[in-house]
C-alpha cells in the first residue's frame, strides 16, 4: 500500500503537523505502509528513510536518510 500525500501538514501548526508526521512514520512502521510526501520543510527530512529532492519536474539526486 502507497499513500502520495502532497504537503500534508502545510496548513497546520508545528505541533500538530509533527504529529501527523510521527503518525504517518508509525503507520510505516507497523503496518508497512509506504508514504510518499511531497514538502518544502527542511524538518520533514528526518521522518524519512529515503530522499528525493526534484528541479523542473525532474529528480535530480536520490539519497538515504541519516539516522
Amino acid at each position: 500500500r502507497v499513500v502520495f500525500a502532497d504537503e500534508p501538514t502545510g496548513n497546520l501548526d508545528s505541533k500538530i503537523g509533527n504529529e501527523i508526521m510521527k503518525l504517518m512514520r508509525s503507520l510505516n512502521r507497523e503496518k508497512k505502509i509506504t508514504f510518499v510526501v511531497v514538502t518544502h520543510n527542511e524538518a520533514w527530512k528526518s521522518y524519512a528513510d529515503r530522499i528525493a529532492y526534484m528541479k523542473d519536474g525532474e529528480i535530480i539526486k536520490i539519497e538515504s536518510a541519516k539516522k
